[in-house]
C-alpha cells in the first residue's frame, strides 16, 4: 500500500508502507542477530575460560580480575561517546570486545551455580525477554515515560549493590536482584520501542549498522543483567 507524504514545502513524495515494514523488519532482524551472536559469544568465553584452571587462576587469583570487572563498562563508554567518532567497524569491534569482556568475567559463575542450573535460567531469561522485547515491538503505548524512571532506578539500583559490597546482607542482596529483574524487564521493552522508532527508510548504511550494533548492545546488557540476577534468586550453588 502506497501513502502520500508532504513535506514542509508543499512537495509530497510517495512512500510504500509495504516497503517501509519489510526494511524495519530486516532492520530489527539485524539488531536481534547482533545481540544473539554476542550473547552465544559471551556464553562460550565463559565456558572456555572455566574449563582452564590456568586461565582462572590468572583472572581471578591476581589483580587482572579488576580490569576484568571493569572492562564492559569501559566499551559502553567508549560506544556511547565515540559512536560519532568511530567508524561502523569500529563500533562492530567494540561491541564483540564487550561481549568477550562479560564472557571473562562471567566464568565465576560456573564456580558459583551448578551447571544444569545455570542452563535452566539462561532458558527462562531468554523466554522471558523474547516476550518483553515482542511487547516492546508491538504496543501501540508510548514506553519513554517508564523508560525514563527505570533508567534512574538501574544507577539506583548500582549504587546499592556498591554498598551492600561492604555490608554483605544477603537479604539486601535478594531485594537488589528482584528489583535488578523488574528493571532491566522493563528496560527490554522500552529499549525495544526504542530502538524501533530510531528506524529511517533512507539512511546511510554506515549510520545504520552503527544504530544496529548500539541497539544489540542496549538489548544484550538487559538480557545479560537479567538473566544474572536470576540466576542470583533461582541458582542452585556448588
Amino acid at each position: 500500500m502506497a501513502i502520500e507524504q508532504r513535506g514542509a514545502y508543499g512537495g509530497a513524495r510517495t512512500i510504500d508502507r509495504a516497503a517501509v515494514d519489510v526494511g524495519l523488519r530486516k532492520y530489527m532482524l539485524g539488531v536481534y542477530n547482533y545481540m544473539a551472536s554476542g550473547v552465544f559469544l559471551t556464553g562460550v568465553v565463559a565456558m572456555l575460560v572455566a574449563s582452564s584452571p590456568t586461565m582462572l587462576q590468572l583472572i581471578f587469583g591476581t589483580p587482572l580480575k579488576w580490569v576484568v570487572i571493569l572492562s564492559p563498562l569501559a566499551f559502553v563508554l567508549a560506544m556511547n561517546f565515540g559512536l560519532q567518532r568511530f567508524s561502523a567497524t569500529a563500533i562492530q569491534a567494540m561491541f564483540w570486545g564487550l561481549c568477550v569482556a562479560y564472557g571473562l568475567s562471567f566464568a565465576s559463575i560456573f564456580l558459583v551455580f551448578t551447571g544444569e542450573s545455570i542452563a535452566r535460567v539462561f532458558f527462562i531469561s531468554a523466554g522471558a525477554f523474547a516476550a518483553l522485547s515482542l511487547y516492546g515491538y508491538t504496543t501501540k503505548r508510548d514506553l519513554s515515560p517508564i523508560g525514563s524512571f527505570l533508567i534512574m532506578g538501574m544507577f539506583g539500583l548500582i549504587i546499592a549493590t556498591v554498598v551492600n559490597m561492604f555490608i554483605g546482607s544477603d537479604a539486601m542482596q535478594f531485594a537488589i536482584s528482584v528489583i535488578g529483574v523488574l528493571i532491566f524487564a522493563g528496560l527490554t521493552a522500552y529499549d525495544t520501542q526504542m530502538i524501533k522508532e530510531m528506524y529511517v527508510e533512507d539512511e546511510e548504511s554506515d549510520v545504520r549498522t552503527k544504530k544496529s550494533v548500539m541497539g544489540a548492545m542496549a538489548l544484550y546488557i538487559s538480557f545479560i543483567a537479567m538473566f544474572m540476577y536470576l540466576l542470583q534468586i533461582f541458582g542452585n550453588r556448588n
